[in-house]
């Protein structure tokens, strides 16, 4: 034994609480820590008029991922906000839930970086985002 105590990130971010539109939108976390964010999210409810899955709701599940990463990162004290975020949509999704694993780019001091890989049940890549965080002075 190492001696190192396991930290349980995911309960650490549950008792932070859901954020509104994650819960409008129905993404669940199911795995959590500054290496990696798993979250799913259904297709259903978050459609555009052609009946796809809208892009917005890639993005904002890309961009929930990477700001939970790296709030995990920066610690219980520092808040972090948002600050570029870009995502490229493969293909479509109709149906099902789509999944999203988020793992960084970089993780420094101020500034963080995680590429969110967004994939169908199908395990095919609906859409690549990238976003970039910043870890905010404490005040």
């Amino acid at each position: 034994m190492s001696g190192e105590v396991e930290i349980d990130y995911l309960e650490i971010w549950e008792k932070r609480g859901i954020a509104a539109l994650d819960q409008k939108l129905g993404i669940v976390i199911i795995e959590a820590s500054p290496q990696r964010v798993v979250a799913t999210m259904p297709v259903e409810g978050n459609t555009q008029p052609l009946g796809f899955l809208h892009g917005g709701a890639n993005v904002v599940l890309a961009e929930s991922l990477g700001s939970i990463g790296t709030a995990l990162h920066a610690g219980p004290h520092r808040k972090v906000v948002g600050v570029d975020i870009n995502a490229t949509h493969h293909r479509t999704a109709t149906q099902g839930l789509v999944t999203g694993v988020a793992t960084p780019v970089s993780l420094g001091r101020t500034l963080c970086c995680y590429e969110i890989v967004i994939t169908n049940e199908a395990g095919q890549r609906t859409c690549t985002a990238r976003i970039t965080c910043m870890i905010l002075a404490e005040r």
